[in-house]
């Protein structure tokens, strides 16, 4: 199927409000862009002098992942990279020296830094690719990114970093947003309870590989007597019952959980086997809405390419909770199997009134997907036109770090090391680490351990038993 036809320089007027949009929101002023045909200005109400941008990149308006690579070492021609080390630049194949100069009032960029955000955060190498796993998804694998070792980088903020230095440069009395760092975490209800919903046919037969394959005559004789008890609560020995515990942790460290909730049944043997209405689902959201978190969607398997579908399990929630008596600012949530079709998906969740979407990381490799650790308006390249929908980058997935089909890391210290190096880079930058973790993947004690050491406030922190005390010196 061929890639929808998109945008090229010059670019329409939509596409530089939006750049306008986001610069705001990353610094804190309304800076103009304006376009000739081969140039794009920044210009500052009231002030003198401008950033010009003189090499665009016909590139980053190209569905596909063609695209050259090339290295700038900042500190070398006196900037300062953020992360340290030479700054990948996507898009050519050799970039001039100096990068940046001061040229009769202005500085000249040749390298088009707008561009490439365009490119990152609007998924324009996704665009109709066939390059597709067995899901249906974008893999890491296939990203330019990781094909040039440079997913694991926040690189848009980076190279933003690049140019507050310059805007600072040009205009020194300027005073700009300087943000702060910030965590959140969310958790997709695929399974609210191990047993509590199953089919007794499904009881029956892991029962029997509970007693013959693994051995396991605790769980064998747990699942009959959860799944006959469970009525109007969740069974408390019911191993996917980690809710408060997880809203304990959450509050020790000043965070607010996210539980998404399917609320639809597209593919039932890849989709959940609970029904939201079932009133032990109805009181776990009552509990969860109580103890100040949020509750979201997490879209059936099969909604990703059906915006009707995708808007129908969204009214569903909200009608739920409405007769539940729960009330939220805005609804969010995230894509069953990370599934996304872009910009499809995105639409669709523009459709259905959701404030924000945090789908856009890989299932395959952990890292910056969209080359961001912070939130930023949504942007339809194909229709060409902002969205009211915010895209919420997600760094993080348990089962992508932890589980062996993936990077196969486990509980130990690999994985511990690799999730803070992530977070250490949205902290350099002053993002949001966000972290997804599954409520039935805390059934190890070392699980648990591995959760609370990663939602400590600081790297440095010392985490505490498992038992619900964390100390920190």
């Amino acid at each position: 199927m061929p890639a929808p036809a998109l945008m090229s320089y010059p670019m329409r007027k939509p596409a530089l409000r939006w750049l306008e949009a986001l610069l705001k929101e990353r610094f804190g002023h309304r800076f103009f862009i304006s376009q000739c045909t081969h140039i794009v200005s920044i210009r500052l109400n009231g002030a003198e002098g401008s950033l010009v941008f003189d090499t665009l990149q016909e590139s980053f308006f190209e569905a596909g992942p063609d695209q050259h690579y090339s290295q700038w070492d900042a500190e070398r021609e006196g900037w300062n990279s953020v992360l340290g080390g030479s700054l990948p630049a996507p898009g050519v194949e050799r970039l001039p020296s100096p990068l940046i100069e001061l040229q009769g009032g202005d500085y000249l960029i040749h390298y088009d830094i707008l561009g490439l955000i365009y490119w990152m955060l609007n998924r324009i190498e996704e665009i109709g690719s066939t390059n597709l796993d067995n899901h249906g998804r974008f893999p890491a694998t296939a990203s330019h990114a990781f094909q040039h070792a440079y997913l694991e980088r926040p690189l848009v903020d980076e190279w933003l970093h690049v140019l507050r230095q310059v805007i600072k440069r040009q205009w020194p009395c300027i005073q700009l947003t300087q943000h702060s760092f910030s965590m959140k975490v969310s958790h997709d209800v695929d399974n609210p309870s191990l047993y509590g919903f199953k089919t007794w046919r499904r009881i029956l037969r892991g029962m029997a590989g509970d007693v013959l394959r693994r051995h396991d005559f605790k769980h064998a004789v747990l699942a009959p007597w959860v799944r006959l008890n469970i009525k109007d609560q969740l069974h408390p020995r019911d191993p996917a019952n980690s809710f408060d515990w997880i809203m304990d942790i959450s509050e020790m460290h000043g965070l607010t959980s996210a539980f998404y909730f399917i609320c639809g049944r597209t593919v039932p043997e890849l989709d959940a086997d609970y029904e939201p209405e079932h009133p032990a689902i109805r009181a776990l959201m009552r509990r969860i809405h109580k103890r100040g978190h949020e509750i979201g969607l997490h879209p059936s398997y099969g909604t990703y390419q059906s915006p009707d579908l995708l808007k129908a399990e969204a009214d569903r929630l909200r009608r739920i909770a409405a007769e539940e008596g729960i009330e939220q600012a805005g609804w969010g949530g995230r894509m069953h199997y990370l599934r996304w079709e872009h910009p499809t998906t995105l639409r669709a969740w523009n459709d259905a009134g959701m404030a924000y979407d945090s789908s856009l990381g890989y299932a395959d490799r952990p890292g910056f997907r969209c080359g961001t650790c912070f939130d930023y308006p949504a942007f339809d390249p194909v229709a060409g036109e902002s969205l009211s929908l915010r895209i919420r980058p997600l760094i993080a997935m348990e089962t992508t770090i932890l589980a062996h089909h993936y990077l196969g890391l486990e509980t130990g210290e690999s994985a511990k090391q690799k999730f803070e190096q992530l977070k250490r880079s949205c902290q350099a930058v002053g993002g949001c680490f966000t972290l997804l973790w599954h409520n039935c993947q805390f059934e190890k004690q070392e699980e648990r351990r591995l959760y609370q050491q990663l939602l400590a406030t600081h790297l440095g922190d010392i985490v505490g038993n498992t038992s619900g005390i964390t100390k920190r010196f």
